[in-house]
């Protein structure tokens, strides 16, 4: 039988490349969702705070991965808590109610921002997020945490590195925490397969960058993740051609201050 998977967000930068790519593959039904409907593409709409309509969405669904976020790091209370971490609740309690197995999360590399380059971080590390966005992070990870240890949902999250939309990295910083289309659509449907056994998980989503801030290697035998693309190839590439590479690493692994 085939898993049903509801993509939240499935119109957006990083949701459109899983969206379009899970649809290739059989072992899988996929729903798409978006703020706005998408005919063309097929997909439907979902405000997230919509609680009876992620009741709809969440029935018969194996898998939610929640990809749907509203960017604004300046309006903390009125639209990243409100918007994003209340959305985010009232998805597990959708999902919950429904029987989902497991909610795979897009978190972010700015859940622990503020740790130094010079700094080996692991997953389970204390939070130190660089900015309210990274603060929402990881609160939204928490709820994961709480669901989990509840025994009422599978959560894993995935902090994802760097995701530009055209796949290639721009920068130096950026060639560190770099994830490539076929490697981010690789990752998550490991998260998807994992083991049932598999409760909760926080991991660093990059590919297999040379330079990596994040030790990633012990994920091909956790969860079967093994990257086929590495930022510094291309970055050499690049600097062969004559393009320009930005030089733009700071002391922090999130980036500047916020």
């Amino acid at each position: 039988m085939k898993r049903k998977l509801l993509i939240t967000g499935a119109a957006g930068t990083i949701g459109n490349v899983l969206f379009k790519g899970l649809k290739q593959d059989n072992r899988y039904d996929i729903v798409g969702a978006d703020i706005q409907a998408d005919e063309e593409q097929g997909i439907v709409q979902l405000d997230i705070d919509d609680e009876a309509r992620l009741a709809e969405l969440t029935q018969g669904i194996d898998t939610v991965l929640h990809f749907a976020w509203i960017k604004d790091n300046d309006d903390f209370l009125g639209k990243v808590l409100e918007g994003n971490v209340s959305g985010a609740y009232k998805l597990f309690e959708a999902a919950v109610q429904n029987g989902v197995r497991r909610l795979v999360f897009a978190s972010s590399n700015h859940a622990t921002g503020y740790y130094k380059t010079s700094e080996k971080v692991e997953p389970d590390d204390p939070y130190r997020p660089d900015s309210f966005y990274g603060l929402s992070k990881c609160y939204i990870e928490l709820l994961g945490r709480l669901y989990s240890d509840q025994g009422k949902i599978s959560s894993i999250n995935i902090r994802i590195g760097n995701f530009p939309g055209d796949n290639r990295p721009h920068s130096e910083r950026a060639g560190r925490i770099w994830i490539s289309e076929r490697d981010m659509l690789e990752l998550v449907v490991c998260c998807i397969e994992a083991d049932d056994e598999l409760k909760y998980l926080n991991l660093y989503g990059t590919s297999a960058n040379r330079d990596n801030y994040y030790n990633i290697d012990y994920l091909e035998e956790l969860i079967g993740y093994k990257p086929q693309d590495d930022a510094a190839k291309l970055l050499e590439q690049a600097k062969a051609e004559g393009r320009k590479v930005a030089q733009d690493e700071t002391i922090y692994q999130g980036g500047q201050q916020q």
